[in-house]
């Protein structure tokens, strides 16, 4: 069964190179049912010309074949720009040979003749240490990332946003979030690949302007490097998931050109390899800035603007949802609390109003640096703070008193005129007048 050998092979691409056909098939039938793709080649050039169409997770090679072997096979894709885990397969195990293999970068040897269950293992165990090494890649990269939460909130305005995921995630397309800095676009870009089917696959955010620029391509698009090995870059490492491209208004002009290549053709080239690389991404784009104004001065490509605004989704500021700051300070303040070892503050009725009313330019970004602080200081700032004879769970979802605050607020927008107000709440201005008498007695 496949599950005795990992779950990792229902999802791996192998290539087998042997000259016997005998041995080609006795591989197509034992690791064919339990792998998402295989492939069979009878030479290294057939071999070289499948792997230039497709990428493979996995090469399974005989070394001993006619005109080539397999050993000056893998040397030779190595200069080329080569990206797969090799698992030789001779009848000739020598000091020699292993020193060669060892030195050709081969995962393991497997000695002829072999059992199902020898292969089996052995195509476990590589792919096990190869998406290891691939997770610990990713992991380092993203401790430096902001990993965010679930996007929360029951507001018209995010309502609308996760109608727009929702509908996105199935399909391939480019996405551009766009919205000012603070307002969850990476979130957003999580969520449509949580909705999608690549969700157990790699999420890999890049803040663009975090990389310097002389790395940026390298940290991208990978590097063949000393003795022909290949460093993949994040569009490899991120195969079959998603790339967030963050902050992409600040990506040099040399990196813009080979990120529209990329987009256009679905294949990159690492520095000094001679290979292309096949993509299987969906690639999200974000940005805080005006691109159609940096695109205008000459600063970003129209083109590849083009080519990321296929569909944009605008994340909307905290004030134009502003009914979602309740339940979001209610999870700052409990993953605060837990994480620092600290109490919690009570969330009185007149502190939620107070934030409801405040416009907040840092947005959801602002509200949760203010709740972090006022746990570590054990008090909310003197604007936030308020009466305590309402808190906790009652301040929070007691029904009065979120009526209480989205009338006040809509008051606060209509500057105090109450007809207005009225008007846009669908009520008469005598339950207006009769609720604000209520509340100041």
């Amino acid at each position: 069964m496949a599950e005795d050998y990992g779950s990792d092979l229902a999802g791996a691409s192998i290539l087998v190179i042997d000259d016997e056909p005998g041995m080609r098939n006795f591989l197509y039938k034992t690791l064919g049912p339990r792998v998402k793709r295989i492939e069979l080649a009878a030479s290294p050039d057939e071999a070289t010309a499948k792997l230039d169409e497709c990428h493979f997770d996995l090469v399974i090679l005989d070394n001993v074949m006619p005109r080539k072997t397999g050993l000056e096979w893998v040397a030779e894709q190595r200069k080329l720009g080569f990206l797969a885990d090799t698992i030789l397969i001779t009848a000739y195990a020598d000091l020699e040979t292993a020193i060669a293999a060892l030195r050709a970068g081969v995962s393991d040897f497997v000695l002829k003749p072999f059992r199902a269950n020898q292969i089996l293992g052995a195509v476990a165990r590589t792919l096990d240490r190869k998406y290891l090494r691939r997770d610990n890649t990713l992991l380092r990269h993203e401790l430096s990332a902001d990993q965010g939460g679930k996007m929360l909130g029951t507001s018209d305005a995010l309502s609308e946003v996760r109608a727009l995921l929702k509908r996105l995630a199935p399909l391939p397309t480019p996405v551009l979030f766009t919205g000012a800095s603070g307002t969850g676009k990476e979130l957003a870009a999580r969520t449509l690949h949580q909705l999608s089917d690549r969700r157990d696959r790699p999420f890999v955010p890049v803040n663009c302007a975090a990389i310097p620029p002389d790395h940026i391509a390298q940290d991208l698009f990978g590097i063949n490097g000393p003795e022909d090995t290949l460093k993949p870059g994040l569009f490899l490492l991120a195969d079959g998931g998603t790339l967030f491209l963050d902050e992409v208004a600040q990506m040099p002009e040399q990196v813009q050109a080979a990120l529209l290549r990329a987009i256009e053709d679905q294949r990159v080239r690492p520095i000094g390899a001679e290979r292309e690389f096949p993509l299987n991404l969906r690639l999200a784009f974000a940005t805080n800035a005006d691109l159609e104004q940096a695109v205008a001065q000459g600063k970003f490509r129209a083109d590849l603007y083009h080519r990321m605004n296929v569909v944009r989704i605008h994340m909307p500021p905290l004030k134009d949802r502003s009914e979602d700051i309740t339940e979001l300070a209610a999870l700052f303040m409990q993953q605060f609390s837990t994480t620092l070892g600290l109490p919690a503050l009570d969330l009185s009725a007149e502190t939620l109003l107070k934030m409801r009313r405040y416009d907040w330019p840092g947005n959801v970004r602002e509200l949760k640096n203010l709740v972090e602080r006022s746990v570590i200081l054990g008090t909310f700032p003197p604007e936030f703070s308020g009466d305590t004879r309402v808190t906790g769970n009652r301040a929070v979802e007691n029904l009065d008193q979120v009526m209480q605050r989205h009338i006040l607020h809509v008051l606060d927008l209509c500057d105090g005129n109450r007809a207005e107000a009225a008007r846009r709440l669908g009520v008469s201005r005598k339950t207006i007048d009769r609720k604000v008498t209520a509340w100041d007695e």
